[in-house]
């Protein structure tokens, strides 16, 4: 079964008749979402859908951001703690999988990579965080390292980093962005914002297996992969 309609959901699309295992990848999709109500709305379909399918095994897509001490108070990152909590107190098997920043084909603008490049084409100006870094996969490299995972039955009942082995720090992306599309960004860098770490080491046997190759150039194959230049 799969639960949602995004990015993630119609990806893992074939696990819909999978009669053992539940894709929930429903709910909040913005980050910047302070909307009590859309959180106690995926809080409930999670209750319920747990309590509903009590011999099936919850896949719940949280992120990685959790690790960012920047964001770490914000309402959407104590909102997926708390779902993350839900699930390892409720349901008797789970993967909770953290993923960073999901590139792909999506029209949620509030992914960075489309609202960066919204921003640059529409030559509106926006602000940047001069000392922050995002890490970027790709959603195809995403399912591979996941459905590894799945079909393997490699981890139960943990909670998982998937990522890029590299992090690019938010310069560096815009760098790559004006690169691709042939156009200057309008942007105001603030002091704020940081890096850290995002342990992978769980799902790099499962990188080497499936011949994932993280290169140099990764970013701007993604950008030219997903996004049209100009």
């Amino acid at each position: 079964m799969v639960l949602g309609n995004g990015m993630i959901a119609n990806k893992f699309i074939k696990y819909e008749s999978d009669k053992k295992k539940i894709i929930f990848a429903s709910g909040v999709s913005n980050s910047k979402n302070t909307n009590k109500d859309d959180f106690l709305r995926e809080l409930s379909l999670l209750d319920e859908t747990i309590e509903t399918n009590p011999d099936k095994s919850i896949i719940y897509f949280s992120t990685c951001s959790i690790y960012d001490r920047d964001l770490k108070k914000s309402p959407y990152i104590l909102h997926k703690i708390s779902l993350e909590n839900v699930i390892k107190q409720k349901a008797k098997k789970f993967l909770i999988f953290r993923v960073s920043n999901v590139a792909g084909v999506s029209n949620n603008p509030y992914t960075i990579l489309n609202y960066f490049i919204f921003n640059i084409l529409q030559k509106k100006p926006f602000i940047i965080w001069k000392n922050a870094s995002r890490n970027i996969i790709d959603i195809d490299d995403l399912y591979t390292i996941t459905d590894e995972l799945l079909q393997t039955n490699l981890y139960i009942n943990q909670i998982i980093n998937v990522a890029n082995r590299t992090s690019y720090t938010v310069q560096y992306i815009i760098d790559q962005i004006e690169k691709h599309l042939n156009r200057k960004a309008i942007f105001t860098e603030i002091n704020k914002g940081s890096s850290y770490d995002i342990d992978i080491s769980a799902i790099t046997p499962v990188i080497d297996k499936c011949k994932i190759h993280f290169t140099d150039d990764y970013l701007l194959k993604v950008l030219k992969k997903y996004y049209h230049s100009k």
